[in-house]
């Protein structure tokens, strides 16, 4: 079995190849489709493993080469340590390198979502960098009425039909006017695009029964449900829910040596970020929703402070998460009425027709009497569980705590 070491970049890729330890240049292949199909029905085999660093565009080496090799893996860029301090560093060595990790056993591999995992994946970024485009043009227009010493706007939305007529009532010189215009003209196809691709993920959302469970958590509405399948994949992949965690950066690091005490730090925010911030947002959702999770968020905040509550209660979301996906069953204190209410909302995201007047289950939250009952009902599991925590004894606290206290 020969094993192919490939360092892609942009334009080209090195490759290089290691059987019984001898290593033979392949030489330098040009990162198209059609050199790269035409190097591997020359120089590649059915018996041949290939090994590439995950770049933005390893996945579509990975789908050009795969059926003419054995197997395509992909190595994480922070753990190969060999590559990234290596004094001498070339293409082709970081290539024998990718080969030779591999053949002993110590390449850590990134795992390949299948093709509906992956466009998934790829909408929620969309959506993400279109959040984050909206996002800086208000603080544009926030930073042109600042600096003409003008109050920050009343109306909960600054770009919405109030906060509009707002900003235009306010004297500006005639350049920032046409800048606020230009910023808000950008804004409106922004809103656009992100129509369009928030409609994608309801219609996946829809058919995807993962989104929809995912849903029934308290928090989590289509966008995070999205992000945190999108990100997870194939949960059999998480032997238990610490590696889910973890694969989250949501665990803290660990610093120990010799016989001395373990020491705790931050969480090691390695893994799938984008992810992780959807679950932090869910968290400060949860603090505001009655339940079980709430009464955990508002111990913790006790003692540490509602930001470290906050991580701590996305970390409890995520381990939930491992336990409702593997076991395939909904959280068990979801509000029936305000979940309806959730799924009627990825409907009309995703362009069904509105029906006025037919009543469906969602309209059950309109109802004063039903979404009492619900919302008496968690606030008793809320209780519960505040009563049961309340006998737990807190721990004592360390020498190097105590130290630092001092």
């Amino acid at each position: 079995m020969r094993i192919i070491g490939m360092d892609i970049h942009r334009v080209a890729a090195e490759a290089v190849a290691l059987l019984e330890r001898h290593l033979t240049k392949l030489g330098r292949i040009p990162m198209t489709r059609d050199s790269l199909e035409a190097f591997a029905r020359k120089e590649l085999t059915h018996d041949d493993h290939v090994v590439v660093e995950a770049t933005g565009n390893a996945a579509a080496v990975v789908e050009v080469l795969a059926p003419y090799v054995d197997r395509v893996v992909i190595a994480n860029p922070k753990q190969v340590r060999l590559i990234a301090y290596a004094k001498i560093k070339t293409d082709a060595i970081d290539a024998a390198v990718l080969a030779k990790l591999y053949a002993t056993g110590f390449l850590p591999e990134v795992w390949v979502p299948d093709q509906r995992t992956m466009a998934l994946r790829r909408q929620v970024a969309r959506r993400t960098q279109l959040v984050r485009q909206r996002v800086r043009l208000k603080n544009l227009i926030q930073s042109i009425l600042h600096a003409h010493l003008i109050p920050p706007c009343p109306h909960l939305n600054l770009v919405g039909i109030s906060g509009r007529r707002w900003i235009a009532a306010q004297m500006v010189p005639a350049d920032e006017r046409a800048a606020i215009e230009r910023h808000l003209a950008q804004i409106d196809l922004i809103q656009g695009s992100l129509k369009e691709v928030e409609a994608d993920i309801a219609r996946e959302a829809m058919s995807d029964p993962i989104i929809r469970r995912l849903m029934t958590l308290p928090g989590v509405d289509m966008t995070v449900a999205s992000g945190v399948a999108a990100a997870v994949g194939d949960i059999r992949r998480f032997a238990d829910p610490t590696r889910l965690v973890s694969y989250l950066g949501l665990n803290p690091s660990v610093r120990q040596s010799g016989e001395g005490s373990a020491y705790h730090g931050r969480i090691t925010k390695q893994g799938r970020g984008q992810a992780r911030g959807m679950l932090v947002e869910a968290a400060w959702a949860v603090a505001r929703s009655p339940g079980p999770l709430r009464a955990f968020f508002q111990r913790v905040a006790s003692r540490r402070g509602k930001h470290i509550a906050a991580v701590a209660t996305a970390r409890k979301l995520a381990m939930i998460i491992w336990h409702m996906l593997t076991k395939s069953t909904d959280y068990i204190w979801t509000r029936p009425a305000l979940l309806a209410r959730k799924f009627r909302s990825i409907e009309l995201r995703a362009g069904l027709p509105t029906s006025h007047a037919k009543r469906g289950s969602a309209y059950d939250y309109n109802i004063p009497a039903k979404r009492a009952e619900e919302r008496a009902r968690v606030e008793s599991a809320e209780k519960e569980y505040t009563r049961f925590t309340s006998r737990w004894r807190a721990k004592p606290r360390s020498r190097h705590s105590k130290a630092s206290a001092t």
